[in-house]
């Protein structure tokens, strides 16, 4: 028996969706409730995600629903919340603040509760080696027209090492925590696209929110998420707690704006280019924080202003 036969599915119809880069979805109408067939790259893949949503139910955040397994072909049978995202609904000229309120609602029970065990660290080293895949690896070469020296290499990662390292974290990061992950429903801020959380530190994916790589946040707003965000983590120290923000969204800046440069030398899609002077102005915003001078004193010894673009 298919595991389309064993939940009801077996004569629904099915709609192909466009894949991403790890896995492919076909949505399911006509069976017992609106689902969707994932099929994963690997088992690996499959065991972070069930994972993970096992332990999303369990805290209440909404997420998709795991309705069946077949391991042998790394598929999963889940829940289908609907096209709906929050950032159609902000596309569509949704008021902005009342989601963002909401997805960070979502985000303090995602950071206040222990992690689940088994997840990766999103720890300097992972973020050092992030880094270099795509600033040294793909916007350098492409920039400068050569290879990135090792010694420039070796000077990045000596830096972040020194920018991160005060701010290391054991909590649960999503590390994608941005309005097309999100989907709003009756029940709070659902969240999607979960499989490669990891623990780190929660200043990532408030930067993720609202430092977004693919829209612009207004500052005011993006500074009532934060408060707000805040107030409902009294444990944390406020002043602390932006220091990692900024010294995470410098890290987070720098991948991305060399990540556009990948996916258009390597993957054939230049449209992401235009997302470029929105990472490189962010990340000039956050290297205004003392806590990213050693990042600072690294793009100023090696990237002159001038040259802080898409190549």
């Amino acid at each position: 028996m298919t595991l389309l036969d064993a939940h009801g599915y077996a004569t629904a119809r099915q709609e192909v969706l466009q894949a991403d880069a790890s896995k492919h979805y076909t949505r399911l109408s006509g069976g017992p409730r609106p689902a969707l067939l994932m099929r994963t790259p690997s088992a690996e893949y499959l065991d972070a995600f069930l994972r993970v949503a096992r332990h999303l139910e369990a805290l209440g955040v909404p997420a998709p629903g795991v309705i069946g397994v077949e391991p042998a072909t790394n598929t999963a049978l889940v829940q289908d919340l609907g096209a709906a995202s929050m950032a159609g609904a902000l596309d569509a000229g949704a008021e902005p603040a009342p989601l963002y309120f909401d997805a960070a609602r979502s985000l303090v029970t995602l950071h206040a509760s222990p992690p689940p065990k088994g997840l990766p660290a999103w720890d300097a080293a992972a973020m050092i080696r992030a880094t270099q895949a795509t600033f040294c690896d793909w916007w350098w070469p492409a920039s400068f027209g050569a290879p990135c020296p090792d010694e420039t290499r070796q000077g990045l990662a000596a830096a972040l090492a020194a920018m991160l390292g005060p701010f290391a974290g054991e909590g649960f990061v999503h590390r994608d925590y941005f309005p097309a992950n999100l989907i709003p429903t009756p029940r709070g801020m659902a969240v999607i696209d979960f499989q490669d959380a990891a623990t780190g530190h929660p200043a990532y994916d408030v930067v993720s929110l609202v430092e977004d790589a693919r829209r612009d946040v207004d500052p005011a707003l993006r500074e009532a998420v934060v408060s707000a965000y805040l107030a409902q983590r009294p444990e944390l120290e406020a002043d602390t707690f932006r220091a990692a923000m900024a010294v995470h969204a410098a890290q987070r800046h720098l991948r991305v704006a060399a990540l556009w440069v990948r996916l258009d030398r390597r993957d054939g899609k230049p449209h992401y280019l235009q997302h470029g002077p929105r990472c490189w102005a962010l990340l000039a915003r956050a290297l205004a924080h003392p806590a990213t001078l050693p990042l600072a004193r690294f793009l100023d010894a090696h990237v002159p202003p001038e040259r802080r673009r898409n190549p």
